[in-house]
């Protein structure tokens, strides 16, 4: 929500300031209350309006019906205007790809109402920002289809006026329905806007469309398609929208999100297509409301890392008004904040688009690609032994390094055979395709662990010098902080006290990377210059979900990365090299007072220790 502090609306003010329409009340000012700007200068923006096109984060702008603010000799185009230089000056910032109206712009579909608009709409034209229009009812003859031939509103608002627009990538013949392609988050998406009453040619030149772009997700704008009679229901078709789902929506999976205007109050709800698949149908409109909406938009925040879409409505022309401007009915417009107009929804995105884009997944990548300088152990567990296949106990993990720190089993007596078994489950980005199953539980203690042999040069191994530990982890559902807390994914043997560390307690292990009962991730080791243990700590994770875990050490300080981001609970201790009794290390095992204490439950994957620091763009998931 936009905040309500005096610093917020002076900054919201900034951009109409410079404009000349912050406190604008009924007066309409035109586009002559703009500064007039060089055909040069005006050219550079265009060139200068570049959303990041490879960002997770990016925002697709709404706006609704604007006809009551365009009626006969009634013309008040300021709140589109302040809506327009909004989204001009918040480009970057909310990284905005591409702004929708869904039609109904005029009240009677008039040259001398069209014309106007056709005026603010250049404000958008000028910086390069893509858009698209579609015909309301009101704009046009409401008893035609998109085979009604020349009006106003084709005039203005036609073909010919994108012919410049970088999205814009075609029309139907009669040029009431249009089609746009921008990219964000890294690819491409098709936004069909359609007439009021696409005809059955209106329809099949859309069907046509999508045919074409087989593999690109769609947002389908449209007039008129669900309605509600109160607030708070959930959206139904109108008849119309009901062809209008049969004949195009529910057997095309692209089309994920279908927005429309023309009723009010606001509403959404939420179909299954014909292949299952979820359709999520809004209306926005607010023209009932004071002031014909006050130039009202919706923002669709959409942020793949998240797979959420956070929607928001206000009016930026209220927004830029002083605080002592503001009417009694302004105050209680400026932003709209029921659960139909304010609200999130989840959407999974690779997986909704898998049916017609699905991700390639990454190939496995030969062992010689991660053994990089400085690597001085590196296990994987792709082999190629069958799903479930218990671990034999003669069996040895070969370290691919091939500095001869090889693995072997070693199981708590009682522990059944497939207590420790091969996996096909992986990280997407890792290395390696495989991983091990520990089934480890600590009352009563059981399952099987692996260790170096005695004579492995990792047990001597000191990192004076610096150091990277990497490994991959999932957790599965029924991990339990009472049984399964505090195993650890790589540690060493050796107590503390052992090692004449008189700090902490002296029957911790002298390093251990190891998961808290949250879960979240501990590394815990006596440094050469130390007289106790550094601990970095990691936030909480969920189960059934793959991680990847990388400490970095670089012979002073020591930071630990989870999926290649630095978390919070790095500490400024100085911390050089790992203290060593030239005992074994353990994967899956960790000891307690020089005694085995847990196992763990979960499954590990790639391990690679190097002997410097690593950057990001280094590590295993690079």
């Amino acid at each position: 929500m936009h905040q309500s502090s005096e610093s917020a609306n002076s900054s919201r003010r900034s951009f109409l300031l410079t404009t000349g329409l912050a406190g604008v009340g009924t007066a309409a000012i035109g586009l002559a209350g703009a500064p007039a700007a060089s055909a040069a200068s005006q050219e550079e923006e265009k060139r200068t309006w570049r959303p990041d096109a490879e960002s997770l984060r990016f925002t697709v702008a709404v706006m609704p019906d604007t006809q009551y603010l365009f009626d006969n000799m009634s013309i008040h185009p300021e709140p589109v205007e302040a809506s327009f230089r909004y989204l001009l000056d918040k480009g970057r910032e909310e990284n905005i790809v591409f702004m929708a109206h869904l039609g109904d712009l005029t009240e009677n579909g008039l040259k001398h109402e069209f014309e106007p608009l056709g005026k603010t709409f250049e404000l958008l034209d000028q910086q390069g920002l893509p858009y698209s229009v579609l015909a309301g009812n009101h704009d046009i003859d409401p008893s035609t289809d998109d085979q009604r031939g020349r009006t106003p509103y084709l005039d203005v608002f036609g073909p010919n006026r994108f012919r410049q627009s970088r999205t814009f990538k075609g029309a139907s013949a009669d040029g009431y329905n249009t089609y746009h392609v921008f990219r964000a988050a890294g690819r491409e998406w098709l936004l069909l806007a359609l007439d009021w009453r696409p005809s059955a040619g209106g329809i099949a030149w859309a069907q046509d469309v999508i045919k074409r772009n087989p593999k690109l997700p769609v947002i389908l704008t449209i007039h008129e398609l669900i309605y509600v009679d109160n607030y708070g229901e959930e959206g139904r078709f109108s008849e119309f929208g009901a062809r209008v789902w049969d004949q195009l929506i529910a057997g095309n999976d692209q089309i994920f999100l279908a927005l429309n205007g023309h009723f009010w109050p606001p509403a959404r709800t939420t179909k299954q297509n014909a292949t299952g698949h979820d359709v999520h149908l809004h209306i926005t409109n607010y023209q009932d409301r004071y002031y014909g909406g006050s130039g009202m938009i919706r923002l669709y925040r959409f942020d793949l890392s998240r797979n959420t879409i956070d929607i928001e409505t206000f009016s930026p022309w209220l927004l830029g008004k002083d605080d002592d401007q503001l009417n009694l009915l302004e105050r209680q417009e400026i932003e709209q904040t029921g659960p139909q107009d304010y609200f999130s929804v989840t959407i999974y995105f690779e997986q909704r688009f898998s049916g017609f884009a699905p991700v390639a997944p990454r190939p496995p990548r030969p062992a010689t690609s991660q053994v990089i300088p400085g690597t001085v152990a590196y296990w994987r567990f792709d082999g190629g032994h069958g799903d479930g296949t218990p671990v034999a106990d003669t069996e040895r993990v070969i370290d691919l390094s091939g500095r001869g720190n090889d693995l072997t089993k070693v199981s708590v007596t009682g522990t059944p055979t497939n207590a420790l078994t091969w996996s096909t489950h992986h990280h997407p980005d890792q290395p390696g395709h495989g991983s091990l199953y520990f089934d480890g539980n600590k009352n009563p203690l059981r399952g099987a662990y692996l260790q170096t042999a005695p004579s492995a040069p990792l047990n001597s191994a000191t990192f004076s010098s610096g150091y990277t530990f990497e490994a991959f982890f999932k957790l599965p559902a029924d991990w339990d902080p009472g049984q399964n807390g505090w195993a650890g994914l790589v540690s060493r043997q050796g107590r503390t006290g052992d090692a004449g560390k008189t700090q902490g307690d002296p029957d911790e292990p002298i390093a251990t990377l190891s998961l808290s009962t949250g879960p979240g991730l501990q590394w815990a080791i006596c440094p050469l210059n130390q007289n106790g243990a550094v601990t970095n700590w990691g936030h909480d994770l969920t189960t059934e979900t793959w991680w990847h875990v990388a400490v970095v050490n670089d012979g002073h300080h020591t930071i630990m990365y989870v999926d290649g981001c630095p978390v919070a609970r790095n500490p400024s201790t100085e911390a050089t090299g790992i203290t060593t009794l030239g005992l074994r290390w353990l994967l899956g095992g960790y000891e307690y007072g020089g005694r085995l204490d847990q196992i763990l439950h979960g499954w590990l994957g790639d391990v690679r220790i190097v002997d410097r620091a690593l950057p990001v763009d280094q590590f295993m998931i690079a």
